[in-house]
């Protein structure tokens, strides 16, 4: 009778709302707890609310026309006018095995930070004799700035559309994304890596709201790294989330638009990053996010970048075989990740 009441309570909260065991922490068969409503349309809104404040954040003012940057130099239509992969397209056999080449010692090292879902629910059961097993329901959001993810190629537009000028009233449901979905990606990315470290280069903690990074700074720190982003590369650029969290000062630090125009002439396929946008006076929707739609470059969003940043300083080295493996949800968005860069 439990085990039937909570798989009805699981379908009805996928459904619109429902009542279930309090969304913090764990719950054990026979145990009693809190009751909370969970509405996952509401926590959208929330979620959604949180992109829209972030995103209209004004700082520096700049003379420059993003918009029709971007405009100019989009990429629909580059692999054909149905493409739904994107700059991934740079990513072929040849650069796959040439990444495979920059492995020397073995090393690896995760590019993610740790996942904690805003809802766990946990089921035990006995087999008899001593012997069970425990299984895990979760239930989160994973874009927005907590979970290691990579964004879709559908996941976000401006005025003129999403990926290839597409409609999203007309390819986006409330059943999934209809087209350029996450499952284009499902073989995997796996390129050659670089790490653009701007603390060190700076020989700062982190990037600030006041002096975010820009397209020129990612070319200066390229040549001083002794390291060239070139085609079908995933571009990760480091800027120092960790230590701007521990001092309260992530919000609103992170890339200048004018580092889309680097991404744009070095033909990078996939861009990580741990500050992502940064605050910026050029009025789009999305100063830097705009690689994604109109470039079709893939997003690693709150990629935790400081081991990896070690690991380039101890190896002596900032360049390394990139993989990340997105799971393969029909229609999905994106994918939770945990990206590893190999030595």
């Amino acid at each position: 009778m439990a085990s039937s009441r909570r798989q009805f309570l699981m379908h009805a909260a996928a459904m619109g709302t429902a009542t279930l065991a309090s969304p913090v922490g764990t719950l054990a068969l026979g145990t009693a707890a809190p009751t909370s409503t969970f509405s996952p349309p509401e926590l959208l809104a929330r979620h959604a609310a949180k992109a829209r404040a972030a995103v209209h954040a004004v700082g520096q003012s700049d003379d420059t026309d993003y918009a029709e940057m971007y405009r100019r130099r989009r990429n629909w239509g580059r692999w054909g006018a149905n493409d739904q992969v994107g700059a991934i397209n740079l990513i072929t056999a040849e650069k796959r095995a040439a990444a495979a080449g920059l492995v020397r010692n073995g090393r690896t090292v995760s590019l993610s930070r740790v996942f904690e879902p805003p809802q766990h629910f946990m089921t035990k059961s006995s087999l008899g004799s001593g012997g069970g097993y425990v299984m895990d329901y979760l239930g989160f959001i994973y874009h927005g700035n907590t979970v290691t993810h990579i964004d879709a190629l559908c996941h976000i537009w401006d005025q003129d559309g999403m990926w290839q000028g597409r409609d999203p009233d007309v390819e986006i449901d409330t059943q999934g994304a209809h087209f350029a979905d996450i499952t284009h990606w499902n073989t995997g990315i796996i390129t050659k890596g670089v790490l653009l470290d701007v603390p060190r280069h700076r020989g700062v903690p982190h990037v600030t709201r006041d002096a975010p990074v820009r397209g020129e700074e990612l070319e200066a720190i390229a040549r001083a790294q002794g390291v060239s982003v070139e085609a079908g590369d995933a571009l990760l650029v480091h800027s120092g989330w960790q230590s701007a969290t521990d001092n309260q000062e992530a919000a609103g630090a992170g890339l200048h638009p004018s580092c889309a125009e680097f991404v744009r002439d070095h033909d990078v396929a996939i861009l990580g990053w741990d500050l992502m946008d940064g605050r910026s006076a050029s009025g789009l929707p999305w100063p830097v996010h705009g690689v994604l739609f109109n470039f079709g470059v893939a997003l690693l969003d709150n990629a935790r970048l400081e081991p990896i940043a070690d690991a380039c300083a101890e190896e002596g080295r900032h360049e390394f075989m990139f993989m990340l493996l997105p799971l393969n949800v029909a229609r999905g968005t994106g994918s939770p990740a945990n990206p590893v860069a190999m030595f």
